[in-house]
């Protein structure tokens, strides 16, 4: 992998999930795991311009919403709020209109993601 991928990647996930965020992978650079998620799929397929951030956020979020990972849900929404991509209206929204197609035991776990990103953020605005 390039240097530039990496510092492409480095800045395409800063913008996904907020400025600073990238700093916990620079000491893991040298491994392949972290090669490949930085410099393919922050630097090429995030960073790809076809589909807003918001965009891409919206179809990961359906596809973890069938994993019922309410820890992914949080980390994919909190970085939606630090980026102003939905409303309160949407955040709300977002649960009633998965539960039809994710289950309501996957779904749950969404609306606690959610919550809980809600919370992060709300916290990580009482710090600034």
């Amino acid at each position: 992998m390039s240097d530039k991928n990496w510092e492409k990647g480095l800045e395409v996930f800063d913008a996904v999930y907020g400025p600073g965020t990238s700093a916990m992978l620079e000491p893991f650079k040298d491994t392949p795991f972290n090669q490949e998620i930085v410099g393919n799929q922050f630097a090429n397929c995030w960073g790809n311009e076809a589909f807003s951030i918001r965009d891409k956020r919206l179809m990961v979020l359906g596809a973890t919403a069938m994993l019922g990972r309410a820890d992914l849900v949080e980390i994919q929404m909190t970085g939606a709020l630090v980026n102003e991509e939905f409303t309160d209206e949407q955040l709300d929204q977002i649960p009633l209109f998965l539960l039809f197609y994710a289950g309501a035991g996957n779904t749950t776990a969404v609306f606690r993601g959610i919550e809980a990103a809600k919370a992060r953020f709300a916290e990580m605005k009482k710090e600034k």
